[in-house]
């Protein structure tokens, strides 16, 4: 039997033990999509208790309790961060096969050196060993990062933000982790939310362009883009229901624009000729300007109407969405294509079922201006966990180029979130280890080195360019 969770965790190899303790292990992490906050980052906020660092905001933990019978009041209430720590010990310490057992006890281990196991009968001692820990030198959130070997962060930022705390921390040098904006534009494209005008005001005031048309639109979002990019971003994020393509005339788009913002509906079929409109120009302009495009779709977000409205979005509601056409997203490239060229695009599916589908239609647009150009991006969400990271790895392999992949990301609010990078570079050297020894690939180490180095940092180093 296999100690629980040792130096070897998922690596049942020889070759994998020692692609992961040779190579991957050293890499440093590239993050270049999260949702930490770079206020956060710059003024290095220090946290009072590990509830407060381990389980504010992270709806993936709070989903786990809902599951497993919690009050509300031990998840999101107001208890004691003593009692919801507890709590939440109580449930990991069954959560058998769920993803979040291994990545706590990993972010135990190499945050604060605790390599038991942490349940009801644990949680008073880890506890206090936690929050003396956060109490010492190093344990802030520039210290966290640091510790964890980030050597790139991008956060996720809407057009009208100031960008006052990057542009702080990029004339900081007392930190060497780099962290950059990524434009994330869903409140401009989403014309079908109730708040879609106010918002259209907030970027005609951040752009200094009164927006009446869909051409003014698109002149204030260049404004923004430029400001963005003289920040130093140059990476994009969409999330889309999925990946629609109802193409249309400029006119129509017009007519469309002033009907919502005089207050009339917008039909289904007008939102889709909106959105497809905008994405054209989007994928345009980051063609022009050198940047990177990345489609996050197949969510069904917010399903429960009631915690909705007492909780708010992002708080462990939504799910996976099984309607994601791969024709249109198909034909959607291919107008970005004919329309200025596609940028550099990686596309991203919350329905594991889509992978193939990714797959095939990523080999459609590759070109020799990038190796794999349009990528096919990590599991994520549902999907970080054992199974779902191998299926995207075979998938990848079988039908596109695995050495090309630009990796993990953290994609999580959470300065204790990094040990995720490790969990999958396991078993990224899981399975090629085992396609080594069955005999799959010859045992070139050299190769395989470089094909690991690649995908947990050098990838996507070359890929980005930041």
């Amino acid at each position: 039997m296999k100690a629980f969770m040792d130096k070897d965790f998922l690596l049942t190899t020889k070759t994998a033990k020692r692609l992961f303790h040779e190579v991957a292990a050293a890499c440093p992490i590239v993050d270049y999509h999260c949702h930490i906050n770079p206020r956060e980052i710059y003024e290095n906020r220090r946290y009072d208790t590990i509830t407060q660092v381990w389980l504010g905001g992270d709806h993936y933990k709070w989903r786990l309790m809902r599951c497993a019978g919690v009050p509300e009041q031990y998840i999101t209430g107001n208890a004691s961060d003593y009692e919801k720590f507890v709590t939440f010990a109580r449930v990991l310490s069954k959560s058998i096969g769920n993803p979040i057992y291994h990545w706590s006890h990993l972010e135990l281990q190499r945050y604060f050196g605790y390599h038991g196991t942490l349940n009801e009968q644990t949680a008073p001692a880890v506890w206090q060993m936690a929050n003396e820990k956060l109490r010492s030198e190093g344990f802030s959130v520039r210290g966290l990062i640091g510790m964890s070997n980030v050597e790139l962060v991008c956060t996720t930022d809407d057009p009208v933000d100031t960008l006052e705390w990057h542009q702080k921390l990029q004339n900081d040098f007392s930190f060497s982790t780099k962290v950059l904006p990524a434009w994330r534009p869903d409140r401009a494209m989403n014309i079908e939310k109730p708040d879609f005008a106010d918002y259209l005001r907030q970027l005609s005031a951040a752009a200094g362009v009164e927006i009446t048309s869909f051409a003014t639109l698109k002149e204030a979002l260049r404004t923004r883009l430029q400001y963005f990019s003289d920040h130093h971003c140059s990476l994009s994020d969409h999330a889309l229901d999925y990946a629609m393509y109802v193409p249309t005339d400029d006119a129509e788009i017009d007519r469309i624009l002033a009907d919502k913002l005089s207050g009339r509906n917008v039909s289904q079929q007008d939102i889709l000729k909106f959105k497809t409109a905008f994405m054209l120009f989007s994928a345009a302009e980051y063609r022009r300007m050198g940047w990177v495009m990345q489609l996050h779709y197949g969510c069904r977000r917010n399903n429960n109407p009631e915690a909705f409205q007492s909780l708010g979005p992002d708080t462990g509601f939504d799910a996976i969405d099984t309607y994601t056409p791969s024709a249109q997203l198909a034909a959607l490239l291919g107008a970005m294509e004919t329309g200025g060229g596609l940028p550099k695009t990686i596309l991203y599916s919350l329905n594991p079922s889509d992978n193939e589908a990714i797959d095939t239609i990523c080999g459609c647009f590759q070109t020799d201006e990038a190796v794999s150009k349009i990528q096919h991006g990590s599991a994520w969400w549902f999907n970080d966990h054992f199974t779902g990271m191998t299926e995207h790895l075979r998938s990848l392999a079988s039908l596109g180029y695995l050495a090309g992949f630009i990796g993990m990301l953290t994609d999580s609010r959470s300065f204790l979130s990094y040990p995720r990078h490790e969990y999958f570079r396991r078993i990224l050297c899981r399975l090629l280890g085992e396609w080594v020894e069955d005999g799959q690939y010859p045992d070139e180490f050299d190769t395989l080195s470089e094909i690991v180095r690649g995908i947990c940092c050098d990838n996507a180093r070359a890929y980005f360019a930041f």
